[in-house]
């Protein structure tokens, strides 16, 4: 089972994304790294000077990297940025399915948790256009994943390991909203959340989290308790989303149990104080609410 660290989904201050990656670089256990914009393509003028350095250091590191498409594509100049990803020299991971129409016809790419692989049908379609590799949505439950890694046969398949679960995107930013802003005179009030803004309910019950466009979860998915199942329906990877306390912890706690070294009940305890939203969900793979956790839960909730 490989580890993949997926792309910095808050809004992180340049210096301390540069480096994390430069961190990771040296970090032993992660074989892939997806690097780039996801949420709002605002974003990346701060560090996008510093993207062809980080991904040097990762390749030096003998990571493979690959570079996301953003989720929404609406505007102009958000296409034109896209357009450039083929230009990179890097596998393309595509996270809005319009970014396949500046990919060369047969182009090797990645299909990323944001796309809407839900049956066989679909992974067919984009082999055929030339994915070369699945990380599945996170809200499929286990029936539907043996199916799609299945029909997948030798391209691997991987799934949500660790993190805040990517829900929804939208045109319209929360963060802003929230502060009684226009999106577009934002001032990037999303930078005081790295991790998400937590949303609860009226009868305060941790509801979401946001993150500007998106909306993630409000509790953090651990995978741990279903590796076994996962690895027999045919998943070759787990994917941990990137966090600003804790995160390499996360990583080497990953890395023991997929090498057998801990349990998964041990790996969850350890791991439970680096959890965003202090809380544990794997319950979409389960077939059950979102918000459910498989493993004890004594180590449900701090």
């Amino acid at each position: 089972m490989e580890l993949t660290v997926g792309p910095v989904m808050g809004f992180w201050d340049a210096a301390a994304w540069s480096d994390f990656y430069a961190r990771l670089a040296e970090t032993p256990g992660v074989k892939r790294v997806v690097i780039g914009e996801l949420v709002c393509s605002k974003r990346l003028p701060f560090y996008q000077t510093r993207l062809p350095e980080a991904i040097e250091r990762l390749q030096a590191g003998g990571k493979e990297v690959s570079v996301t498409s953003l989720a929404l594509v609406t505007l102009k100049r958000e296409r034109k940025q896209t357009a450039e990803l083929a230009d990179m020299g890097l596998e393309v991971e595509v996270n809005d399915i319009t970014a396949l129409a500046h990919l060369p016809q047969g182009a090797a790419f990645s299909a990323g948790p944001l796309i809407n692989v839900y049956n066989e049908g679909t992974v067919a379609f984009l082999k055929a256009r030339g994915a070369v590799r699945f990380c599945l949505p996170p809200e499929l439950p286990m029936a539907s994943v043996e199916r799609l890694a299945a029909a997948a046969g030798p391209v691997p398949v991987e799934v949500w390991g660790w993190g805040r679960l990517p829900l929804a995107i939208s045109g319209r930013c929360y963060h802003a909203r929230y502060h009684d802003r226009a999106k577009d005179q934002c001032q990037f009030v999303c930078a005081d959340d790295p991790d998400g803004l937590a949303v609860d309910t009226l009868d305060g019950q941790e509801f979401l989290a946001i993150n500007g466009v998106q909306t993630l979860s409000a509790q953090c998915a651990n995978m741990a308790h279903t590796l076994p199942r996962l690895k027999s329906a045919g998943v070759s990877g787990l994917r941990l989303s990137p966090q600003t306390q804790g995160f390499f912890e996360v990583v080497s706690l990953f890395d023991d149990l997929v090498q057998g070294r801990i349990s998964a009940e041990e790996m969850s305890a350890k791991a439970l104080p680096h959890a965003p939203g202090g809380a544990f969900c794997d319950g979409f793979l389960e077939g059950a609410a979102g918000v459910s956790w498989s493993g004890n839960p004594l180590h449900a909730q701090v």
